[in-house]
């Protein structure tokens, strides 16, 4: 709710400003062009990744992990690290924090184990393996055509080093907070039975119809919706009590809308020009570093979505320059609580399942992986 009035206020100063000139009709209508349909993609993801959580897609993937695991905790730990990244590469940073958080807590409470771990690496995975895929988070929409990148695969192909130190790192210091609890015995549990065997077997198929579309150069926008269209028709037949207009992500759509409005208005009038002219460089290891340490400490001060937008001029059209700038703002937003959305939503299914972790701690750990995760990302872009 907080975070629709707040788009909802964004959109009224967007409005006032387009009707003051500030905003020309022309620069929001190439602003619209650009991001409508990245809205369309989060729209029509959203709703498939719910119902899929609906019709127990992600509880069987759990239950399955935790047989892969074969009751060592560290197997365990393992399954879920790869369905964390699999998840985020796939269906996007908020599908992990969001829905995949509260099945791992289940799961770990299931086999007797202590859950913080597996929730911490849920929400550090679902920002910094957000770096592979441009459909794995929203800044990666944004970037990839102004990256002159022709498709999915050669995105991938300049960041995957960067996303692989963005795995290694988190799960690096994972293991060394927590290696009095990752390693150890558990007792392994049966695979829930399926409650709707043809909602369940209905949403799979959609979901790997749907990672198909996305990595083989569909737009992303048009795979989504279509997506999300089969499996509302499943669903009016096999669980009608799940459509709610609740599933539309509303607050997201009005946020990320009002900001894209605001922060265009402020790029048209110059104001963030000279933060923009001081941050502008090369491609060497310094410049890059300069650029993704940037984008850290703006994530961790506005949040890395309003973030990315302020410092995408100082990106230019460079393809490793625009890199350097979504590792800082996708792989360094883990210090502060609104440094990333998915990291509140996080939170809040964390409280609402009963798992207490101060924000202190969580800020304290951050500013260990962070930095280090940043540094790593940038240093590899060349590799």
């Amino acid at each position: 709710m907080r975070q629709a009035v707040i788009g909802g206020a964004l959109l009224v100063i967007g409005a006032v400003c387009v009707a003051l000139g500030l905003l020309p009709l022309s620069d929001l209508a190439v602003l619209a062009d650009r991001v409508v349909p990245v809205l369309a993609f989060v729209l029509g993801l959203t709703v498939v990744a719910e119902l899929a959580a609906d019709a127990g897609v992600f509880d069987r993937l759990a239950d399955l992990a935790a047989l892969v695991g074969r009751g060592r905790t560290a197997g365990l730990w393992a399954a879920v690290v790869a369905l964390a990244v699999l998840c985020t590469v796939f269906l996007s940073i908020d599908t992990t924090a969001v829905l995949l958080t509260p099945i791992v807590i289940t799961l770990a409470r299931r086999v007797g184990l202590p859950p913080m771990p597996f929730a911490l690496t849920t929400v550090w995975l679902a920002n910094t393996a957000s770096l592979l895929l441009p459909v794995s988070n929203l800044t990666n929409l944004l970037a990839v055509d102004r990256m002159g990148l022709d498709g999915p695969i050669p995105f991938a192909g300049l960041m995957v080093w960067a996303a692989l130190a963005g795995v290694v790192i988190p799960c690096t210091v994972l293991l060394v907070v927590f290696r009095g609890r990752l390693f150890g015995r558990y007792t392994p549990v049966s695979v829930r039975r399926m409650t709707d065997p043809v909602f369940f077997w209905s949403a799979s198929a959609v979901l790997v119809a749907l990672v198909i579309a996305l990595t083989a150069g569909v737009a992303v926008w048009v795979a989504a919706l279509a997506a999300a269209a089969v499996l509302v028709v499943v669903a009016a037949f096999r669980a009608p009590a799940e459509l709610r207009p609740a599933r539309v992500p509303w607050s997201t759509l009005v946020f990320a809308a009002g900001l894209f409005v605001v922060v265009e208005t402020l790029h048209t009038t110059g104001v963030t020009e000279p933060l923009v002219r001081a941050l502008t460089g090369g491609t060497d290891a310094g410049s890059l570093l300069v650029l993704g340490g940037a984008g850290a400490a703006a994530a961790n001060a506005i949040d890395n979505l309003p973030a990315y937008l302020v410092l995408e001029p100082a990106a230019g059209h460079e393809a490793l320059r625009s890199a350097a700038l979504l590792v800082g703002v996708n792989a360094g937003c883990l210090v502060t609580p609104w440094a990333s959305l998915a990291t509140l939503l996080w939170h809040a299914r964390l409280s609402s399942e009963g798992v207490q972790l101060s924000w202190g701690r969580y800020m304290a750990l951050g500013c260990v992986v962070a930095p280090l995760t940043v540094v790593a990302g940038v240093l590899v872009l060349g590799a």
